[in-house]
């Protein structure tokens, strides 16, 4: 399934670039930026370069570049659970564009290029061509609801030789798990059965004192 949107609108994906991201639903606080990491880039540290917070989006001193072809894969773990309403991607212009994203969730180290051969992708994406500033890509919420990593799969640029990617991003909303929660609410109800035991154990008590006299 892809996912794009329309790149004759002007004024859609002006409005997009402008209103996508913001930091009430961006998830840039949540990626364990330590731990991504890149396979054919150039500079491999380069694939942290690319996650950026929000108001940097649109800084083109910072990118990744593929090294002996145009693919790239960027694996981005997150350090809770997430779910992924959209993708924000601010891409190379011009045959640095990447033109194919393929998109894999939830596997614990990076897929490489031969196992993504052999995977199903969650998502296919055509990207958008000639983007000045940071799309969009809507993705199922179905698909993305609890994700703690993803690989992404970038290719066939424009050039055939070269992709590049200033900013990768997302929007969506974290998922507390539901263990914590619980044992917030098993606190006060285990002080709250603690209370008859210390009433009976001073009726006790107050009871051989009576007796006692």
């Amino acid at each position: 399934m892809s996912a794009f949107l329309n790149p004759n609108d002007s004024s859609e994906n002006s409005v997009s670039s402008q209103l996508v991201g913001t930091n009430i639903d961006n998830l840039f606080g949540v990626i364990d930026k330590d731990k991504v990491h890149g396979l054919n880039l150039t500079v491999p540290e380069d694939a942290k370069e690319v996650i950026k917070p929000w108001d940097e989006r649109d800084d083109t001193t910072k990118f990744a570049d593929s090294n002996v072809d145009d693919q790239i894969i960027i694996h981005v773990p997150f350090v809770q659970n997430v779910r992924i309403k959209a993708l924000l991607l601010k891409l190379g212009r011009g045959e640095t564009t990447p033109r194919q994203l393929r998109i894999y969730a939830n596997h614990p180290n990076i897929v490489d290029f031969s196992d993504a051969e052999n995977i199903s992708p969650q998502l296919n994406i055509s990207l958008l061509e000639g983007e000045v500033g940071v799309a969009e890509y809507p993705l199922r919420v179905a698909a993305f609801a609890n994700i703690n990593s993803l690989s992404l799969f970038f290719g066939d640029s424009s050039g055939g030789d070269l992709s590049r990617i200033y900013y990768l991003g997302f929007k969506g909303d974290t998922r507390t798990p539901r263990k914590e929660v619980n044992s917030k609410l098993e606190i006060p109800a285990a002080n709250a059965a603690d209370a008859p035991v210390v009433d009976r154990l001073q009726e006790k008590a107050a009871g051989q004192q009576t007796t006692a006299r």
